[in-house]
Formats: C-alpha cells, structure tokens, sequence
C-alpha cells in the first residue's frame, strides 16, 4: 500500500509540475499590448498566499506521516497558487522593457524553484523513515517564505529597475576602483613584505594574494595612477548621469514619452558596455601590464561616452555639469593615452637597437 501511494503522489506530482513548465514556456512570450497590465502589488499578494500554503505544507510533516488524500489536496491547492501567480507576473509585464522583465523573471523563478524543491521533497519524504529529510520540509518552506519575500523588493516599473541596474554599475566600479588602489610599487611592496615576512608562513595563503599585483616598476605604477584617474572621471560621469535621469523625472510628465524608456534602456545598455571596459582596465594593470588591451578600453570609454552624451541630449537633459565631468573624463583619458604612447616608444627602441643588419 506504501508503494502504491508513493507511486500515486509521485504521478500527481508530476502533472502539477509540467503543468507549471508548460505555462513558464507560455509566460517567456511578451506579453500581447491587448492584455489588462496587473499591478506588481498583485503579485506580491499571491505570493503571500502561496507562502501560506507553503506553511500548510510544513504543518503536515509536525506529526504522524500525513494521509495521502491530505497530501494530493494540498498539493494541488499549492499548484493553483503558483499558476495564479505566474499568470498574475506575466500580466504585470505588459509595457515592460528587457530590464524590468529581467527582474521579474528572476525574481518568479526563485519561487518557482523553491516550490519545486519543496514540493519534491515532501512526496520523497512520504513513508521514508529519515528523519533528517522530514527534518529538511520546514527549512525548505523557508526557502519559499525568502522567495516570496523577495517579491517586494523587486522593482515595479521600468524607471525603478532600470536606474537600480545603473546605480549597481556604479557600484561594481567603484569596487574595481578600490582594487586599483591597493596596487603598490615594487620598492614599497618589498618593504611591507620584509616586515610582515616572520609573521607569515612561507606558503600561507595570504603571502601568496599579498603578492599579486605588488611588484609594479615606477613605469607601471605611472600608468596605473592615471588608469585610477580615468576610473574615478569614469565612476563621476556615470553618478551625474543618474542625477541627470532623476532630474527629468522630477520635471512635467510630458517628458516621460512612449521613448522615453527606450532611451532609459539605452543608456543603461551603454553604461554597461563602459562598466565591461572599466573590468578591462582593472585587469590589464597587473604586470606585466597589456598596453594595447587597455588603448582598446579607452577607446571604446571615449567612444561610449560620445554616445550617451547624444542619446541623454535627445531627452534634453543634458546639463551643464554632465557635459562638464565628461570633458574631465575625455582628459584623463588623453593624459593615460600619452603615457602609453610613451612606453610603447620605450619598448620598442631597445628593440630596434638590437636589430642586425647584414
């Protein structure tokens, strides 16, 4: 009789389960414009149902294994929720750009996952005499409780996503901007090493990150200070373009166009193709430095940079400040550039005297 339960949770289970599957192939469609757009609050309501749900889950395991009937009922009432659920966050994607159907997307699957996870394992636990696996349920509703918690941070509308996506840029370039001035000179590096040398074991992990990225010649270490210089420029343009996009939304809502998102959308895809160059940058510094992998950076920078300045003028917030910080960045870059040029001279002259000629 166990295994023919087993055998008829396990049968139920997975029609629920390709049920969820077919209407996440259905739900990774765009949504049609025809369709009655749901609020995001909608969404995070259901999600509060289906946790509850979860937590029913979690009351059968408190005591005696539950009854198959018990099992198949509750199932099928948690199923239902989350098919109202993804129904619900697919209907609040209508007008979504890719970065706000991005967040959601991620956000619906956590809980899809979690469900799954949870759902699995209640039908595996049922007749199994592990009692760590039961023990397992309530942590797994846990899992359920976070994803559908989660549901309230995500963004709900396109402006809220699109300009989190832009300060989380900044952010990862101000950490590459940190990993830059941690790099020291050779002559200051071997002092620091000597001093903390007796305290350290020879093959201790830290003597081994300690010394990456410390043996920089003066030339290097020249070029990597004016690689920081193009950063912090870098890091101050993208701080102002927020302050710029935030500004336009403080003004009439008449500036808030069928385009303007696409524009948004636009500047964010942008900023990410210079926040990839700035990883470029912080990557090629390390000895021995990549000359021509960090010409390429800038110059995509520079020309990445000429690109926002003409979308953020079509939206006319353009300011005289925002103008002002990218013709300090389109400095910093020029200074960088010399230097380069200047030590690709240097290496190739003892190059061209140790040519022969016959």
């Amino acid at each position: 009789m166990g295994k023919a339960a087993k055998e008829q949770l396990n049968r139920a289970l997975n029609e629920h389960l390709n049920t969820i599957h077919e209407t996440l192939q259905v739900l990774n469609q765009t949504p049609s414009s025809s369709l009655e757009k749901v609020r995001w609050q909608e969404v995070i309501q259901m999600g509060e149902q289906l946790y509850k749900q979860a937590t029913m889950v979690g009351m059968l395991w408190t005591g005696e294994t539950p009854e198959v009937k018990a099992l198949e009922e509750n199932m099928a009432s948690y199923f239902n929720t989350l098919q109202g659920l993804l129904l619900l966050s697919h209907s609040s994607t209508v007008g979504a750009g890719p970065t706000l159907s991005s967040c959601i997307h991620a956000s619906i699957k956590q809980v899809v996952d979690s469900s799954f996870m949870l759902m699995k394992e209640s039908v595996s636990s049922y007749g199994s005499d592990n009692k760590k696996q039961k023990l397992s349920i309530p942590q797994l509703v846990g899992t359920v409780w976070e994803a559908c918690s989660a549901l309230k941070k995500t963004p709900a509308t396109n402006i809220t996503a699109i300009g989190r996506a832009m300060t989380q840029l900044a952010v990862s370039m101000k950490d590459v901007l940190r990993e830059m001035n941690e790099l020291k000179p050779a002559d200051e590096s071997s002092v620091q090493d000597s001093a903390e040398g007796e305290s350290k074991s020879q093959y201790s992990d830290d003597s081994f990150a300690g010394d990456l990225g410390n043996d920089l010649s003066p030339e290097e270490m020249k070029i990597a200070r004016l690689t920081i210089d193009v950063v912090s420029a870098t890091l101050v343009v993208m701080k102002e373009l927020i302050r710029s996009i935030t500004s336009l939304l403080k003004q009439e809502s008449s500036v808030v166009t069928a385009t303007f998102v696409p524009s948004l959308e636009r500047l964010l895809k942008l900023s990410q193709e210079i926040g990839l160059q700035i990883d470029e940058l912080g990557a090629s510094l390390y000895p021995p430095q990549e000359i021509s992998a960090l010409k390429a950076a800038m110059e995509k920078i520079s020309s990445t940079t000429d690109e926002i300045q003409v979308e953020l003028e079509k939206l006319k917030g353009c300011s005289e400040d925002f103008v002002k910080v990218c013709n300090g960045l389109r400095s910093s870059l020029k200074q960088l550039e010399a230097e380069l040029d200047q030590s690709d001279a240097t290496d190739i002259t003892p190059k061209i005297e140790n040519l022969v000629i016959e």
